[in-house]
C-alpha cells in the first residue's frame, strides 16, 4: 500500500504509459520504415506484411522482458462479458539442449484458444473447438503486473474456425469502420475533401462499490452473486444526501490513489474521482478515446479495481444493485464522434441554428435512436440491471432523447420552416462580491434522460455498472451508420447538398420528434406521455433480449457488416442463457443460506423466546415481551420456511425444463418473485430477531465500516 510521504513523491508524467507498448515506444525502438508501414497498417488498415510483423515481436518481446515479464497472452473479450487470457511463455529450447526467448510474428498475430469453452450460442459444440485470437494493432500492448510476475498482453479478437466473432471486439470494430464509412460520404457531399476517417470516441464513467473484506467473506450472496439476497434497510442510508461528493475516507482515498497509479501504468487517463450518492458508493471517469481503446480500458479499470481493493482488505462490487434501497451503479458511456483533423461533429458552434453539418449529424442520431430504441434497450440489459433501471438513481427503461430548450427549439423550427431567434449566453452573479461571476449555459441537464446530449456530446446512461461498453457502442455506432447512409444516399443526388441538408433536417424531426424529451423522466406522466407517443417501456431484460434477432435488427446489422443473422441469434441465445443461468445461481444461493443459516439462526431465537417464557412462568414472572415477540417472530417463521419450499420447488422445475424459453420465462415469472417473498419474510425477521443470533452481516455491519 502506498504511503502519505510515497504517495507524494509519485511523478504522473513520468510513470504513466510505462507498461505500454505505445506509439513513442514503437517510434523509438522499431526501425523507421517498419515503424511507418505499422502506422499505414494501423491507420489505414492496409494488409500487414510479415516481415513488419516479425520485427515488432522482436521487439514487443524485448521491451517485455526488459520489464520483467517471463511470458505473452492474447487478451481478447469473449462473450463471457470478462476478459480472458492463456499464458504463453517466451521460454523456448535450443539445439543445445539450452533456453532462449523467443517470439515470433506468427505468435504475435494468430492464438488457438478452444472456441467450444466460452458461449457461442451455438456457433461452436465440443467437438468443434478451434478459435482464433487475431492481433488488434490499433489497441496498444501492455503490461499486467501483479502477484504472479509481468505478462505481456496483446489485445485481440476471437473468432471461430468458420470466421464468426465470438467476441466483443470485433463487432465493435466493425461497427466503427460502418459508420466512418457513411460520416465520410455525407462529409463529402457537405464540401469537406481532406476528412479522411471519422472516429467513434468514447469515455466510461464507472461507478462502484467498496465493502470491507471481512464483512464480503460473512455473505456467501455477496461472494457468488454480487449482490446481496437478504439484507434489510438499514435505520440510515443515502436520505441525509451526506455521502454524495463528501469527504472521502482517508482509507478509500488510499485505494483510489494506489489505483490510480496502477491505472496510469496502463495509459488509462483516469481523470475523476469521488463518493456517489450511496453509503461505499464511488466512481471513477476516464478521459475520452477512441471507442475500441476505451472499451478495452474499461475493462482494465474493472480487473483492476478488484485487484487494488485486495491489498487495503476492501472488496470492490460491481453488480449494478448489490444493495436493495439503495442506489444502484451503472457506466455512463460519453459518445461523440470526430474527424481524424480533431473537429468534434456533435459540436453545435456559438451560432448552432446556422451550422448545418450539426443539425444534420444530429438529425441522424435523432432518427437511429428512435428507430432502434429497442435494440438500444436491449444492449444494455442483462439480470443485474433489471434491478436498477427506473430507480431514482438510474434512467427509466424508455428511450428518450433530452437536447435541451434550445436544440429543440432550433429543431422544431427547422421542422415547420419557421425562424428561431438566436439565444444570447449570460453571466449569473451569485450575490456575493467576493466570488466571480459565473458563465451560464444556454441550457440545463436532465439527469432522468437515457441519452442526453450533454454539450458536444451524448451520454447514455443505462449502461449496468457491471457490463462491456462494448455492446452498447456497437449497436449506437451501426444504427447511426445507417442512418447517415440514408442521408448519403440524399445528399449525393442532390443538385445542392446544403439546401437538401436543410431539407432532410426538417424530414427527420417531422417523423421522429416523438424520441425528444426534456422533461422528468421519472415521472408518472411521462410513463403515459410515452405511451401515447408509441415509445416502448421494456421493463424486464428478458423482454429486451428479442430485439436483437427481428427482421429490422438483422437486416440493419447485415447490411453495414457488423453482424450476420447467425450471429444475432448465438447472441440472443447467449443473452437468455445467461439470465436463466443468473437468476439459478441466485435461486439456488438464496436456498443454501435460508435452509444452512438464516432458518437454524431464526429457530435459535424462538426456541430461546420459548425457554425464556416456559422459565418466567415458572418462576411466577409474566412474560409479556418475550410472548409478544414469539408471536410476531411465528407467522414469519412459518412464511420464511414455506416460501423457501416453494423456492426449491421452482428450481426443481426449472432443471427438468429443456426450453431455453420456457426456463427463462419460469425465471421471470416464478423463481424471482418467489425470491422476493422469500426475502420479505427474511427482512422482517432480521428487524425482530436478537443480533447475536443473526446469522450474517447486516447492511449497517457492511456499508458503515471505518
Amino acid at each position: 500500500m502506498q504511503t502519505e510521504e510515497s504517495a507524494k513523491k509519485v511523478d504522473i508524467i513520468e510513470i504513466f504509459g510505462c507498461n505500454v507498448f505505445n506509439d513513442a515506444v514503437m517510434k523509438k525502438r522499431l526501425p523507421e520504415k517498419i515503424y511507418k508501414e505499422l502506422k499505414n497498417v494501423i491507420d489505414n488498415g492496409v494488409a500487414m506484411r510479415g516481415e513488419v510483423a516479425d520485427a515488432v515481436a522482436e521487439e514487443m518481446k524485448d521491451w517485455a522482458i526488459e520489464h520483467g515479464a517471463t511470458h505473452f497472452t492474447h487478451w481478447f473479450q469473449p462473450l463471457t462479458g470478462v476478459t480472458a487470457e492463456k499464458h504463453d511463455g517466451f521460454i523456448t529450447p535450443d539445439e543445445n539442449g539450452k533456453a532462449i526467448m523467443e517470439f515470433s510474428g506468427g505468435s504475435l498475430i494468430k492464438g488457438e484458444p478452444d472456441a467450444s469453452s466460452f458461449p457461442s450460442g451455438g456457433l461452436r459444440a465440443t467437438f468443434e473447438a478451434r478459435g482464433y485470437t487475431a492481433w488488434d494493432c490499433t489497441s496498444p500492448a501492455f503490461l499486467k503486473e501483479d502477484r504472479g510476475g509481468v505478462t505481456l498482453c496483446i489485445p485481440t479478437a476471437f473468432c471461430s474456425y468458420t470466421g464468426e466473432a465470438l467476441d466483443k471486439k470485433t463487432p465493435l470494430l466493425r461497427s466503427c469502420e460502418a459508420l466512418s464509412k457513411q460520416a465520410l460520404r455525407v462529409l463529402r457531399a457537405l464540401g469537406d475533401t481532406e476528412s479522411t476517417k471519422v472516429i467513434t470516441t468514447v469515455g466510461a464513467e464507472q461507478e462502484y462499490f467498496l465493502i470491507d473484506k471481512a464483512s464480503y467473506e460473512m455473505r456467501e450472496d455477496l461472494k457468488v452473486t454480487g449482490r446481496t439476497l437478504f439484507g434489510a434497510k438499514p435505520p440510515k442510508g443515502q436520505e441525509m444526501d451526506d455521502h454524495y461528493y463528501g469527504t472521502i475516507k482517508e482509507r478509500v482515498a488510499a485505494y483510489m490513489h494506489d489505483l490510480d497509479i496502477e491505472l496510469y501504468k496502463l495509459g488509462v487517463y483516469s481523470k475523476t474521482k469521488h463518493n456517489e450518492v450511496a453509503p461505499c458508493q464511488h466512481e471513477l471517469a476516464c478521459v475520452y478515446s477512441e471507442a475500441n481503446i476505451a472499451t478495452d480500458h474499461n475493462q482494465l479499470v474493472m480487473e483492476t479495481m478488484k485487484r487494488v481493493a485486495k491489498r487495503h482488505n476492501l472488496v470492490c462490487l460491481l453488480h449494478e444493485k448489490p444493495f436493495k434501497g439503495l442506489n444502484g451503479s451503472g457506466k455512463h458511456n460519453n459518445w461523440a464522434i470526430s474527424t481524424d483533423s480533431g473537429e468534434n461533429l456533435l459540436k453545435p458552434g456559438k451560432t448552432p441554428c446556422e451550422n448545418t453539418q450539426f443539425l444534420l449529424f444530429l438529425s441522424a442520431i435523432i432518427e437511429a435512436i428512435d428507430l432502434h430504441a429497442d435494440i438500444l434497450r436491449a444492449s444494455a440489459a442483462n439480470a443485474g440491471n433489471d434491478h436498477r433501471l427506473g430507480g431514482n438513481e438510474a434512467p427509466p427503461c424508455i428511450i428518450s432523447i433530452y437536447l435541451g430548450d434550445e436544440l429543440t427549439e432550433i429543431l422544431d423550427a427547422v421542422s415547420t420552416g419557421t425562424t428561431v431567434q438566436k439565444r444570447t449566453t449570460e453571466d449569473m452573479t451569485v450575490g456575493v462580491s467576493t466570488v466571480p461571476s459565473l458563465h451560464r449555459d444556454t441550457t440545463d441537464r436532465n439527469r432522468t434522460s437515457p441519452f442526453a446530449f450533454t454539450g458536444n456530446k451524448f451520454e447514455f446512461r443505462m449502461v449496468g455498472s457491471s457490463a462491456s461498453i462494448a455492446g452498447p457502442n456497437t449497436v449506437l455506432g451501426t444504427a447511426v451508420a445507417d442512418s447517415l447512409m440514408r442521408i448519403a444516399d440524399r445528399l449525393e443526388k442532390s443538385v445542392n447538398p446544403k439546401e437538401e441538408a436543410r431539407l432532410i433536417v426538417r424530414d427527420i424531426i417531422q417523423e421522429h420528434r416523438k424520441i425528444i424529451f426534456n422533461g422528468n423522466g421519472y415521472s408518472k406522466q411521462w410513463r403515459e406521455e410515452a405511451k401515447r407517443r408509441g415509445l416502448s417501456d421494456i421493463e424486464s431484460s428478458l423482454d429486451a433480449y428479442g430485439a436483437y434477432i427481428t427482421p429490422q435488427a438483422k437486416a440493419m446489422f447485415e447490411r453495414h457488416g457488423v453482424y450476420s443473422a447467425t450471429e444475432l441469434v448465438a447472441r440472443y441465445e447467449i443473452k437468455v442463457e445467461k439470465y436463466v443461468k443468473f437468476t439459478n445461481i441466485e435461486a439456488l444461493t438464496m436456498l443454501d443460506m435460508a435452509f444452512q443459516r438464516i432458518i437454524p439462526a431464526v429457530g435459535k431465537y424462538a426456541a430461546f423466546l420459548s425457554d425464556s417464557i416456559s422459565a418466567m412462568e415458572k418462576a411466577g414472572n409474566m412474560p409479556y415481551v418475550e410472548k409478544s415477540l414469539l408471536k410476531r417472530v411465528e407467522p414469519l417463521y412459518n412464511e420464511l420456511y414455506d416460501e423457501t419450499c416453494s423456492l426449491e420447488k421452482a428450481v426443481k422445475m426449472l432443471a427438468e425444463t429443456q426450453n431455453l424459453e420456457t426456463s427463462a420465462a419460469l425465471c421471470k415469472n416464478t423463481i424471482l418473485p418467489t425470491m422476493e417473498k422469500l426475502r420479505a419474510a427474511s427482512d422482517a425477521l432480521e428487524q425482530i430477531v436478537a443480533k447475536d443470533y443473526w446469522p450474517i452481516p447486516t447492511y449497517s455491519d457492511i456499508l458503515f465500516y471505518q
